[in-house]
């Protein structure tokens, strides 16, 4: 009974979060969707939805098409893949949710709330060379599970559906620290999926803990962003229309597919773009306009 409740309130936040998108965008008068980003985005949440990730792959190629500023990628993506995220989340707890510690579940869902609330202003006012070396450690890090997984290196966890008080803790803890990293482009699926492997949880069943938590923190820190940062609502609108179908066809058509050869060609291309970003922000920053003005009154 309490599922049904959490899975019907889920559906109710995912609806007002989009229609909240849908109303920002036509005040601003970007209600248009863009081509490109539809189309990629069911790509990447096609493969998001089988495990693969969405944010790396869509960070990576956002910086290499130059669609948006660097300083508001993450955020875009955040904003844009949020309604998909409700969708994953509602299937996987359909799916899997009876087998589900809910207090583990409710718990996290807070923490990362929390953290997400609080790291988006930090992320909206942060300089764009403070963001870039962000976004290049999340490319890498990513990089780095999509290696450990086509190695056979990531955690495998083990049978429990739930933690010890211990153990929880630690992963509430964790939570709120992803939920900050989320406002920076960091997603929380590989490092949540590798944190409760480790402490034996059934990997299966950390589905339901990421999407319902990443779904609640998304919302939340997007409704915050689209108030305090220049968004292109087009891009964000269109991330969230093209999404929806692909996590649709891979929940209940695909269902699974080899995805060894996909990973690394993810690899290459998040690094090849973590190190652009890298090369950018260590670069030489041009002189700012006062210091121009200042410089040709002395001469």
């Amino acid at each position: 009974m309490l599922l049904i409740i959490i899975v019907t309130l889920l559906a109710a936040v995912g609806v007002a979060f989009t229609l909240f998108l849908v109303r920002a965008a036509a005040v601003a008068g970007q209600l248009k969707l863009r081509a490109e980003p539809t189309i990629f985005a069911a790509f990447a949440n096609f493969l998001d939805t089988l495990g693969i990730g969405s944010f790396a792959p869509t960070l990576a190629w956002m910086r290499l098409r130059r669609l948006v500023p660097d300083r508001w990628i993450p955020m875009t993506m955040l904003a844009g893949y949020t309604p998909p995220v409700f969708v994953q989340s509602i299937i996987f707890l359909v799916l899997l949710g009876v087998s589900v510690d809910l207090v583990l579940l409710l718990t996290s869902a807070v923490a990362i709330i929390a953290g997400a609330v609080i790291g988006a202003p930090i992320a909206a006012r942060s300089p764009v060379r403070t963001v870039q070396p962000i976004v290049a450690a999340a490319l890498l890090t990513a990089a780095l599970f999509y290696s450990l997984s086509n190695l056979g290196l990531m955690p495998v966890g083990g049978a429990a559906a739930g933690l010890p008080v211990p153990l929880m803790t630690i992963a509430v803890a964790a939570s709120f620290v992803f939920g900050v990293l989320l406002n920076f482009g960091v997603g929380n699926y590989a490092p949540t999926l590798a944190m409760l492997s480790l402490m034996g949880m059934n990997p299966r069943l950390a589905f339901p803990i990421m999407a319902f938590g990443a779904a609640l923190a998304g919302a939340a820190a997007s409704s915050r962003l689209v108030k305090l940062a220049d968004l292109d609502l087009r891009i964000v609108l269109s991330l969230a229309v093209g999404s929806i179908p692909g996590v649709l066809v891979a929940a209940f058509i695909v269902k699974e597919m080899p995805l060894t050869m996909l990973r690394w060609l993810v690899v290459v291309v998040v690094t090849y773009a973590a190190i652009s970003l890298l090369i950018t922000a260590l670069r030489k920053p041009p002189p700012a306009l006062d210091e121009l003005l200042e410089q040709a009154l002395v001469d």
